[in-house]
């Protein structure tokens, strides 16, 4: 897992840059200024230079670790760390989550959000009769892979806009190539894959997501420049975590397979479950 402790802009003409390291500040300043100088020798040779560094990049992602999880002999087996918009994450090293994403719908779209703010919304569509055919056809995919390959086992959650599967029988290696067809067949998405690889990890979002609770986002990024700031984000954080108490992060729908969970996963299943509050029939978020 790649989660830098010490994090640093570094500068070089006109590009600010970060820079991380997992020994001191400053030689994360001094990576952050590698990066700017090579940011500016791409300006240079006119070629595209990056202003922000998107989901799936190769670079580690800005997170600050909050709490590490370790197996009985003291290893790391998983980190919950803070993502970008306030949300708790659950990283493992070697147990495998699978992020299966639905399309946008028309009333998520930016097209919905318009005409909604035009004419006060649509009326709202009938209730599906029925199964959710999305839920079906995961569900298919996942049946095939777990009958294809005995003793095999997975849970399948619904979040608010798709699924996430757990793989409970063994744990993988998210560097290796052997989950990429897995992947694929459960239709995961590409830069789910990308981040995993990059990040050596699998994730798994622990907490609603912020605007889904009308918490808006948090007003500064880690890390803080100053007191303040790192207080502006407590008073944020006070706020986004009384809403979310209304909101669960995902629902269990289906155990396939071989229902018992590896001894080295079961930990990690039971504080995703607890904390994600899969069965509590509240809204997700």
């Amino acid at each position: 897992m790649n989660f830098p402790q010490f994090w640093a802009k570094g500068d070089f003409k006109k590009f600010s840059c970060w820079g991380w390291s997992n020994h001191s500040l400053a030689e994360a300043q001094a990576v952050g200024r590698a990066n700017a100088e090579k940011a500016m020798a791409r300006y240079d040779a006119n070629e595209t230079v990056r202003r922000r560094y998107g989901y799936g990049s190769d670079r580690p992602l800005r997170e600050p670790v909050l709490r590490e999880l370790k197996a009985p002999n003291g290893d790391v087996t998983a980190v919950i760390t803070r993502n970008a918009y306030g949300c708790q994450v659950l990283n493992t090293a070697q147990i495998m989550f699978v992020d299966v994403d639905l399309p946008e719908s028309k009333e998520s779209s930016g097209l919905g959000k318009l005409l909604k703010g035009l004419f006060g919304g649509a009326k709202p569509s009938p209730p599906t009769v029925g199964p959710d055919p999305a839920q079906t056809a995961l569900l298919a995919k996942a049946g095939m892979v777990a009958a294809r390959q005995p003793g095999w086992g997975w849970r399948v959650y619904r979040t608010r806009a798709g699924f996430r599967l757990l793989a409970t029988h063994q744990l993988f290696d998210p560097a290796n190539t052997a989950a990429d067809p897995l992947f694929d067949e459960l239709g995961a998405d590409p830069l789910y894959q990308k981040l995993c690889k990059a990040q050596k990890c699998f994730r798994a979002r622990l907490s609603p997501k912020p605007w889904r609770c009308k918490s808006g986002m948090p007003p500064v990024a880690w890390p803080w420049a100053d007191a303040k700031q790192e207080q502006r984000f407590k008073e944020w954080e006070t706020r986004y975590q009384g809403a979310s108490r209304a909101f669960a992060t995902c629902e269990l729908v289906a155990t396939l397979g071989n229902t018992q969970a590896d001894a080295a996963i079961a930990p990690i299943l039971a504080l995703h479950d607890e904390t994600t509050r899969v069965g509590s029939k509240l809204p997700l978020a």
